[in-house]
C-alpha cells in the first residue's frame, strides 16, 4: 500500500516530532496538519494546514496519527476511523475508557490498522531484555520492580511546565496518564494483570492539579508453577535524578532494564556487582522511526501493530482500576473495570 495522504493532528512537541518523522520516511507524501487553532501558517514539513475536521476527512488521508491531548483523542479517532482511515494514537489511548469499545469495533469492521504509540516496545533493549527473561535466564521471576521519575520542570526546559499537557487534569495531565509507558511493557513482559491496588497523590509543591506521583502494585493470574507474580511500579514528576528502571528478581538471579542507558545488566548467583550484558544507547527518535516503520509495514502487508488498539484499551482498564483502587483504598480486580456490568449484575 502506497501510503501518499498522511494527516497529523495536534502539533504539540509530540506532533512536531511525528510530523518531521513522517516527512523523512515519506518524503513524497502530501502531508497535512489538523490543529484546533486557526492556521495562518503552513508548519515546517507539512504541504497544508486543517482547523476543521471535515476538511481534514475530506483531503482523504490514508494514515492519521493522533498526537492532540489524550481527553481529545475520540473527538477525532471516532470519525476518522468511520471513514477508514487508519490510526496510530499517541498513548495514552485515551483519558478514559468512554468510546474505546465503539473505536475497536469500528476498526475491526473497517479493516483499518490501529496503533497504539508506546514506543518503548522498540527500543533494543527492552526487546533484548523481554527476551532474555522468556529464554529463562533468571528462572522463574519472582517480583518486579519498576521505576520512571523526572522532575516535571526539566522535562522541556524551555517552556513553562505548567501549560504543558502533563500538568493540566482536564488534558489528560497526570503521572499515570501521562507515565503508562511502564504499564504497557509490564502487560507485554510478564503477562495479563489480574488486580490492582494504588496510591495516587501530589507530593510537591508544583503548580499542577494533578497527581505528581502513583504507587502500583499489579497482582498477576497464577500460572503454574507460579502462584502470581507481583510488580511494584513507581510513576513520579518530581525526582530530580531522572530514573526509568526494569528490575525482575528470578530464581537464578536478577536481571535488570535501564532506559536511560539502554543497559540490560545480569546479576547472577553469588556475583557482587551487575554485569552488563547487552547495550544499545539510543537517540530520543530511534524508537519512534522505528514504530514509524513498523506501523508502515503493518499497512503493507495486513499484519497486526505490535502495540495494537486492544494494547491500549487494557492499560486504560489497568488506569481506572487504579484509580478506583487509590479512592477506596482498596484492591480492585481487573474484572470490574473490563467488564463492570457482569462484575455487578
Amino acid at each position: 500500500m502506497t501510503i501518499n495522504r498522511i494527516l497529523i493532528i495536534g502539533l504539540g512537541s509530540i506532533g512536531k516530532r511525528h510530523l518531521r518523522l513522517a516527512r523523512q520516511l515519506l518524503p513524497d507524501s502530501d502531508i497535512r496538519v489538523l490543529r484546533h487553532q486557526e492556521c495562518v501558517s503552513v508548519p515546517e514539513y507539512a504541504d497544508g494546514c486543517f482547523s476543521s475536521l471535515e476538511l481534514a476527512i475530506a483531503f482523504g488521508p490514508q494514515l492519521a496519527v493522533i498526537a492532540n491531548p489524550a481527553t481529545c483523542h475520540m473527538q477525532v479517532a471516532l470519525p476518522l476511523v468511520r471513514a477508514g482511515v487508519h490510526l496510530m494514537i499517541e498513548k495514552p489511548l485515551s483519558a478514559s475508557l468512554d468510546d474505546l469499545p465503539q473505536l475497536l469495533e469500528i476498526a475491526r469492521s473497517q479493516s483499518a490498522v490501529l496503533a497504539t504509540g508506546y514506543n518503548l516496545r522498540f527500543l533494543p533493549s527492552m526487546q533484548h531484555f523481554r527476551e532474555r527473561l522468556h529464554e529463562g535466564l533468571i528462572g522463574r521471576v519472582l517480583s518486579v520492580r519498576c521505576e520512571i521519575g523526572q522532575y516535571l520542570p526539566s522535562w522541556r526546559p524551555d517552556a513553562d511546565y505548567r501549560q504543558g499537557v502533563s500538568a493540566q487534569r482536564e488534558l489528560g495531565g497526570g503521572a499515570l496518564l501521562e507515565l503508562s509507558h511502564e504499564i504497557d511493557y509490564v502487560r507485554w513482559i510478564f503477562g495479563e494483570i489480574d488486580w490492582v491496588t494504588a496510591t495516587l497523590s501530589r507530593q510537591s509543591d508544583l503548580d499542577i492539579d494533578v497527581e505528581d506521583t502513583a504507587h502500583l502494585l499489579f497482582g498477576f493470574a497464577p500460572t503454574a508453577p507460579n502462584p502470581g507474580l507481583i510488580a511494584s511500579v513507581n510513576l513520579d514528576f518530581i525526582r530530580h535524578d531522572t530514573t526509568r528502571l526494569c528490575t525482575a528478581i528470578g530464581e537464578n538471579g536478577s536481571l535488570r532494564w535501564n532506559g536511560l542507558s539502554g543497559d540490560v545488566e545480569y546479576h547472577e548467583p553469588g556475583a557482587k556487582t551487575w554485569q552488563v550484558i547487552f547495550s544499545y544507547p539510543h537517540q530520543r527518535d530511534d524508537s519512534y522511526l522505528a514504530e514509524w516503520r513498523h506501523v508502515l509495514s503493518c499497512l503493507n502487508d495486513g499484519t497486526a501493530p505490535l502495540v495494537s488498539g486492544e494494547d491500549g484499551l487494557s492499560v486504560m482498564q489497568v488506569i481506572m482500576a487504579a484509580r478506583l483502587a487509590s479512592d477506596k483504598c482498596c484492591k480492585v480486580r481487573m474484572t470490574e473495570v473490563s467488564n463492570p456490568k457482569k462484575e455487578s449484575a
